[in-house]
């Protein structure tokens, strides 16, 4: 199956199936469900193939296709994928069917065209898949551009309160970060040779002055895209106003684009200005832990604070690509897996709970838990993984940011575990005030408050519950196939893990 052209296939499938729903008549929209389900069941199928045909010791990229698209600009549709596009994949795989089946009644309730609202999470879920899979600048440039459309119209007509504002603050914030990458592609393609293929650039060499610039137009682009602190205002009015389905998919994947693109361009293409630039991108990343979290503890919007514990872990991803370590690397990118595993089931219950109060204001619940405990019970259990409490699969993670951090920088990595004890605050906080303590005696007169989770609603956060269990006890099967795209990344900034002192491996050897 190594030969199969994976890539290209699970690109084009989401489109194809985005047309056929979209075009289904409108009367019927049980069956625009069906369908958008069950072609996003066939993409995950394909992904798990995929995984198991993914060779973790054999060559750096696999599953590398490539056809001319436009010869003179040496731009073709190349595709590969490395142990973390892979991770990313699989990623995206996993959470659209489940986005799509707690989305059954979302469109409904916005009173607008279901078919289109599925058919809009099959082409965001083509344009995801897309700029992971793409070894061509050019290639991820568009995707990175296109992948914003499909969630604008999720935003600005199935959101909630104030979504215009959200969509156009959103398009308007990627499109500038779009803006300054499409310079420095274009600056790229000069220096380079007049090409765009990956491989071809990353054995480019470009004098001291032009690289800084060229990564300063990458890492302004990505880091609107994660975001890192202070680009991050866009993400909580976004999260805020999207659908739940939608936000879990901006939050777990969508901005995954930004520490992904750092680490497949940024690094390899200019090592040197990474190096140099790294000192800022730290203080940015343990800016964004402390002061993200420190806002979360004070939002009254359950969305608003999802998203603002969001960019605190984002800061954590930032530091630990910056650490240069293979231990923080790896935690980085294993934090991008967990997150989006933690953060979507987050979202997805938070949804649960906004849809059956009838609001999203923490002051309108208290006490939730006596009439959903099941509800109450996952929401808890989201809320611990999101704080990375040991046995989840987000403390594996951040235990590889921090401890790779810490060999090498001890300020940056002390200065970050402020932010787990600021994490333990606004999730017990938010648990308290929604579903502990006097119950509400509001919530008693609605009635989608006396309805616990269904058969459709355990289904998707079943698994999610699963995943992150399985990968906080036996994260292995991950971080296989991880750790030789992260070394390789090290490779090519010139990077390798300290040494251990003479008083540590004397201890060891006792």
């Amino acid at each position: 199956m190594s030969n199969f052209p994976f890539l290209s296939v699970l690109t084009v499938a989401p489109l194809v199936g985005a047309l056929v729903v979209a075009f289904l008549p409108r009367h019927r929209p049980e069956l625009a469900k069906q369908v958008a389900f069950a072609w996003s069941l066939l993409v995950l199928v394909l992904s798990v193939v995929m995984w198991v045909s993914f060779n973790a010791g054999g060559d750096r990229f696999q599953f590398r296709e490539s056809y001319s698209w436009i010869p003179n600009w040496g731009v073709s549709f190349t595709f590969a994928a490395d142990g973390i596009a892979l991770v990313m994949l699989m990623l995206i795989a996993v959470l659209v069917p489940l986005v799509i089946l707690a989305s059954w009644h979302d469109a409904e309730s916005s009173k607008r065209s279901v078919p289109v609202y599925f058919a809009l999470l099959l082409v965001l879920e083509c344009t995801m898949i897309g700029v992971f899979a793409a070894a061509d600048v050019f290639l991820f440039y568009v995707f990175f551009e296109v992948m914003l459309v499909p969630m604008y119209f999720l935003i600005g007509s199935y959101g909630g309160h104030q979504r215009q504002y959200a969509a156009v603050k959103f398009f308007l914030y990627s499109l500038v970060g779009g803006l300054f990458m499409l310079a420095a592609v274009i600056g790229l393609w000069v220096v380079g040779g007049k090409t765009f293929d990956w491989q071809a650039l990353s054995q480019v060499d470009i004098s001291t002055g032009t690289e800084r610039w060229l990564f300063l137009g990458f890492f302004l682009a990505f880091a609107i895209k994660a975001p890192f602190f202070p680009f991050h205002t866009w993400l909580p009015d976004a999260g805020g106003a999207a659908p739940a389905g939608a936000a879990a998919l901006l939050v777990g994947v969508l901005d995954k684009v930004g520490t992904f693109g750092i680490l497949r361009y940024c690094l390899p293409l200019f090592p040197e200005a990474s190096k140099w630039f790294a000192p800022w991108a730290l203080a940015l990343g343990v800016i964004g832990i402390v002061y993200a979290a420190l806002l979360a503890v004070g939002q009254n919007d359950l969305k608003r604070l999802v998203s603002y514990t969001s960019i605190a872990h984002f800061g954590f991803i930032g530091v630990g690509i910056f650490a240069f370590t293979t231990q923080a690397g790896t935690g980085a990118v294993l934090y991008m897996l967990n997150h989006g595993l933690a953060t979507g089931l987050l979202f997805l219950v938070v949804g649960m709970l906004i849809s059956r109060r009838g609001s999203a204001l923490i002051s309108d619940f208290g006490g939730a838990g006596k009439l959903v405990p099941v509800l109450a019970g996952v929401l808890f259990f989201a809320g611990l993984a999101s704080l990375a409490l040991p046995g989840t699969a987000p403390f594996i993670s951040e235990f590889l940011v921090l401890i790779g951090t810490f060999t090498v920088n001890k300020p940056v990595a002390v200065i970050a575990t402020v932010g787990i004890i600021l994490a333990a605050a606004y999730v017990l906080w938010m648990v308290q005030r929604t579903t502990q303590g006097t119950l509400n005696p509001a919530l008693t007169e609605v009635d989608g408050m006396r309805r616990d989770l269904n058969l459709r609603e355990k289904a998707v956060v079943a698994p999610l519950i699963a995943l992150i269990v399985l990968l906080g006890f036996y994260p292995k099967p991950v971080t296989d196939v991880i750790n030789p795209a992260v070394q390789a990344t090290m490779d090519d900034i010139g990077r390798t893990d300290p040494a251990p002192s003479v008083g540590t491996v004397q201890e060891a050897g006792r």
